[in-house]
C-alpha cells in the first residue's frame, strides 16, 4: 500500500509565532484532514464538534476531520506543524 503523504504543510510554529487564526475557532475545508504534529513540548487541541479536548505531544499527534471546528492553545514552550491531506491520513 502506498504511503499517504500531505499535499501541504504549514511552517513550524512555536509558542510565540503560533498564528492567532489557529488560536481561535476555525475549520478545515471540505475534503481536508489536518494532522497537528507537535515537534517539541505540548499543545492543547480543543475540538468543538463533537466536543473534546486533549494534549498533543511528539508521540500523540492530533487529527482534525474535514469541516471540524477546533482551535489550539500553547500551554508552554513548544514547536508544531500542521500537515494537510486530501484523504484520511491513518
Amino acid at each position: 500500500m502506498a504511503e499517504i503523504i500531505p499535499y501541504r504543510s504549514t511552517p513550524i510554529f512555536d509558542q510565540d509565532t503560533l498564528p492567532a487564526a489557529l488560536r481561535r475557532r476555525h475549520d478545515t475545508k471540505e475534503g481536508v484532514w489536518g494532522v497537528i504534529r507537535v515537534l517539541e513540548g505540548e499543545l492543547r487541541l480543543t475540538i468543538l464538534d463533537p466536543a473534546s479536548e486533549g494534549v498533543l505531544t511528539p508521540d500523540k499527534p492530533g487529527l482534525v476531520l474535514p469541516k471540524q471546528p477546533h482551535f489550539v492553545t500553547a500551554t508552554g514552550p513548544m514547536k508544531m506543524q500542521v500537515d494537510f491531506y486530501d484523504q484520511p491520513p491513518f
